[in-house]
């Protein structure tokens, strides 16, 4: 216990002398894990966005004018067997003039709907709802149904599906290349906090070596100050995603309240469900992060 207390006050000390490459030190990993943190919530709610676009934007299909169920059932049994369908759906013409009623009509619906008596002006709009288990199959199965004997028309959301896969690619690069210089920068700062700190030491270094001291009595005050500068570098940006994110969610909640859907809908991911990953990564990454850099720049350094 004394050891460890000894390295911790030591690890304090030489953050206490090197005081301006600490905080800058600090602020860097801050900078770097908040980015991190924040691409990271970005990136996982538009795939959340995505896999729920997955099961609500489907690829329509209507058939010839006088198909019967023969032909209605040879496209389905196609479909199926491509492959990578997750849920089709049939809606037959009724169906289908009962739900425009309710979209156009509303509560005037059965009146309005007198003039047309018996005649469905939708005969001929039965049809199949398509939905995937990748949206990003969706143009080439749409180009397949459209090929096959019996279908008329193929409707589907190409460019719902392009925006979303652009804007994931856009997001996943921009993520990777911010976080890599940050990186890199925190590397440098920590390398050169803890060569500032063995430098003051080195007279005491030297003669804690022909006292007998240990490698890792001599080695170890370093690697707690770069411990302790990754985890308040850590600990900073991830109090202040907790609650930037907390505000963002209240925001969308009370958006899409007032729209009058339901918020699992959208597919965006609960803080409580999101933030203990961003904790677990975060703490790694910063702690990690310094206790290397820190273990290392002290070996170069001292040739212990």
């Amino acid at each position: 216990m004394s050891t460890l207390f000894y390295c911790i006050k030591q690890g304090l000390v030489n953050m206490k002398r090197n005081l301006l490459f600490s905080i800058a030190s600090i602020a860097t990993v801050s900078a770097c894990i908040f980015l991190f943190c924040m691409f990271y919530s970005i990136i996982t709610n538009v795939q959340g966005v995505v896999h729920t676009a997955e099961t609500t934007v489907g690829i329509t299909v209507f058939f010839d004018e006088g198909a019967d169920e023969a032909v209605k059932d040879a496209v389905r049994d196609a479909v199926l067997e491509r492959g990578g369908v997750k849920d089709m759906i049939y809606t037959s013409a009724e169906e289908a003039w009962n739900d425009f009623k309710e979209d156009y009509f509303g509560a005037d619906a059965a009146e309005l709907s007198e003039a047309f008596a018996d005649d469905n002006p939708l005969a001929d709009s039965d049809s199949y709802e398509v939905f995937l288990e990748d949206i990003e199959d969706q143009e080439s199965m749409a180009s397949f149904i459209a090929g096959l004997p019996g279908v008329r028309q193929v409707n589907y959301a190409n460019t719902v599906v392009s925006v979303l896969k652009s804007l994931n690619r856009v997001i996943s690069v921009l993520s990777v290349v911010i976080i890599g210089v940050l990186v890199a920068v925190s590397v440098f700062l920590i390398s050169n906090t803890i060569s500032v700190a063995a430098a003051f030491r080195k007279r005491e270094n030297e003669i804690m070596r022909l006292i007998g001291a240990t490698d890792f009595m001599i080695r170890a005050p370093f690697v707690v100050e770069g411990f302790i500068i990754g985890l308040f570098g850590a600990v900073i940006p991830l109090i202040a995603v907790y609650y930037i994110y907390a505000r963002i969610m209240a925001y969308f909640t009370d958006w899409i309240s007032g729209l009058g859907t339901g918020f699992e809908l959208m597919g965006l991911i609960p803080l409580a469900e999101l933030f203990p990953r961003l904790m677990l990564c975060g703490l790694c990454f910063g702690i990690g992060m310094g206790v290397i850099v820190s273990f290392f720049t002290i070996r170069k350094h001292l040739k212990v």
